[in-house]
């Protein structure tokens, strides 16, 4: 079970005891929840209604892909550009350099082979396909933001990685050198060497862990990727919270936001924003082109696979948001202000549709629910 990774140890574990947030055995979020984010009478959803869902939960055929290539052999016109490869994971490519988010190529986001929520298509291009990039920022250690396979992949390369403090211990056991590994407390701030990319981790309200045993023992972070001459947001997952009012003040303002809207359910409001508090976060922040990700990849809710962004076009156009809805694989820059397309709506048959997950077998669903965090991401 290497995928589970290991636990902050020595130097990696003193500095996390030195934060505000740890409590002697574990961190917590420290700034008050907001009222009416988690409502205590919604009951959560079992294990049987997570992974046993109905068919709403994922796309009828795979979403609309592009082959970004020939795209990314251009250079931006406006030095800002965006590729969302699923989920969290998107190529920016800011003032000449390139920057991989939470990238997840692995086909569950699970530490399982054969039980976990799957991708609902490939990731539009393969690892070995990209473009050199200058640095990796991973936001915290969930399955669907940190992927083992990903990381063994990316382990056979020479590129740096930025994170959250404590998360370098999963990646160190599955091969990164520690010489490229850069781990960040909230407002710390890294140059990446031989770039002009400072990367900066910010405040979430959110959790972390890959296991039971590991709950909330590595930081969750938001980050800030600044070149010369722009700057984004990242949101990692997180709750709504007024601490974006400081992220503003302190690091913005910013020429594009990536909020996550997708995974929501009343009973987790406070650690998880969906689409009407994406939007309020987005105020919160200043503003800026508005790039909704979290969606559209896994179903890690129990809502239509949909809902998030469709809940989102509904609540943002009358507010006059500058949203941002490129396709899965096409690279485009936040400044076209391009007319948003409901490309999602028109999913084409490239291939079938995966088979719907079986009912777990009683002894795995036992393991899974002595083994994982709930919910999962």
């Amino acid at each position: 079970m290497k995928s589970f990774g290991k636990p902050p140890q020595g130097e990696r574990l003193e500095r996390l005891h030195e934060l505000p947030m740890w409590d002697g055995e574990r961190l917590r979020n420290i700034h008050p929840v907001l009222p009416g984010l988690r409502d205590p009478a919604a009951p959560r959803p079992t294990l049987r209604d997570f992974f046993c869902g109905d068919e709403n939960r994922t796309p009828p055929a795979p979403l609309p892909a592009r082959d970004p290539r020939s795209g990314w052999a251009r250079k931006p016109a406006s030095g800002l550009r965006a590729t969302w490869l699923g989920h969290s994971t998107v190529l920016l490519e800011i003032d000449g350099f390139r920057v991989l988010t939470d990238p997840v190529w692995g086909q569950r986001a699970s530490p399982f082979t054969l039980l976990g929520p799957r991708r609902f298509q490939p990731v539009p291009i393969g690892l070995r396909e990209l473009p050199p990039i200058d640095a990796v920022v991973i936001s915290h250690d969930h399955y669907d933001h940190l992927d083992y396979p990903t990381i063994r992949a990316l382990a056979k390369s020479k590129v740096p990685f930025v994170t959250s403090l404590g998360v370098g211990a999963h990646l160190e056991s599955w091969g990164i050198a520690p010489s490229r590994i850069t781990e960040l407390v909230w407002w710390q701030s890294h140059r990446v060497p031989g770039t002009g990319l400072t990367v900066t981790a910010a405040p979430s309200q959110h959790f972390s862990g890959r296991g039971l045993k590991d709950r909330n023992q590595t930081l969750w972070s938001s980050m800030v990727m600044a070149g010369d001459r722009h700057r984004v947001f990242f949101s990692g997952d997180t709750g709504l919270t007024t601490e974006y009012e400081a992220i503003r003040d302190r690091l913005g303002p910013f020429d594009l936001v990536m909020l996550e809207v997708g995974a929501f359910h009343p009973s987790w409001g406070d650690i998880h924003l969906g689409p009407a508090n994406a939007l309020a976060a987005h105020r919160l922040l200043g503003g800026g082109v508005l790039m909704p990700v979290h969606w559209g990849t896994f179903a890690l809710a129990t809502h239509a696979w949909d809902e998030p962004v469709e809940d989102l076009l509904k609540l943002a156009d009358p507010l006059g948001v500058g949203l941002f809805l490129p396709r899965l694989g096409q690279p485009a820059e936040p400044a076209e202000h391009r007319e948003v397309e409901s490309w999602w709506r028109h999913g084409e048959p490239v291939g079938q549709r995966p088979a719907a997950e079986a009912e777990p077998e009683p002894a795995l669903a036992e393991r899974v629910r002595g083994q994982l965090p709930w919910p999962l991401d």
